[in-house]
């Protein structure tokens, strides 16, 4: 009788996960949108550093001849693209990243709530929120990066510091550092500190470096919005 040799058994597991990217949208004249990148990494060195980063080229929609000399001039700004999305375009070469379609649409379409059945709430359980509550103060070089919602810092936050939100950002102290309100496309976003020192304010990608600020809105309580793509800082009272 022949006996039948046992298979070792082996499998490769797949996971799906989501992952927040930030999306550069190169727009014309090329030149020039180059040179207000390189004035934004001179505003935030590091600020790309080990940051997914997607190339959305439907603005600009370049021939694919003009792809690769893009991510090869991204790549010596120390960008890495991991992803690239034009509606244009169908495919792309090994040699460059891959191409991304349609991927926000269906997450933002997966996420939405049904108005008609909302979730229940356990008693005695309260309700999740998105917002971070940063206790300590941020430190000089120290990142606070939340995509999904506001962040309040009841401390102050330092020189060489930045702080990354898709919605809002509160600072109960002094803001010395960088802060991106609105990354990941709330224009409705908003900043507010109760003394500017900032060294850069963004919301939606929109920014305002500390030498373009009114001297007016240094050294006191403000908050700071976007109106027609320019950020606007003005003083609470």
């Amino acid at each position: 009788m022949n006996s039948v040799p046992s298979i070792e058994k082996k499998s490769i597991r797949f996971r799906a996960r989501s992952f927040v990217a930030f999306a550069l949208v190169p727009e014309a004249p090329l030149g020039n949108w180059l040179q207000d990148l390189d004035r934004w990494i001179e505003n935030s060195p590091g600020f790309f550093t080990g940051r997914p980063v997607v190339l959305d080229l439907n603005t600009l929609n370049p021939d694919i001849d003009q792809i690769a000399p893009l991510v090869a001039q991204l790549a010596a700004r120390g960008i890495r693209v991991y992803a690239i999305e034009d509606k244009n375009i169908s495919a792309l070469g090994a040699d460059l990243p891959p191409l991304l379609a349609g991927a926000k649409r269906t997450i933002v379409e997966e996420q939405q709530p049904d108005p008609t059945s909302p979730a229940p709430v356990k008693p005695g359980e309260a309700p999740a929120s998105n917002t971070l509550m940063v206790e300590a103060p941020v430190r000089s070089g120290q990142s606070i990066f939340h995509p999904n919602g506001d962040v309040i810092v009841l401390g102050s936050a330092s020189s060489g510091s930045e702080i990354v939100a898709g919605g809002s950002i509160h600072v109960y102290g002094t803001l010395r550092g960088r802060a991106f309100a609105g990354a990941s496309g709330n224009s409705k976003a908003r900043i507010f500190c109760r003394k500017n020192e900032a060294e850069l304010l963004a919301v939606d990608g929109w920014y305002r470096t500390a030498e373009e600020m009114e001297p007016s809105s240094r050294g006191g309580p403000i908050q700071a919005f976007l109106e027609d793509g320019i950020i606007v800082v003005t003083a609470l009272n």
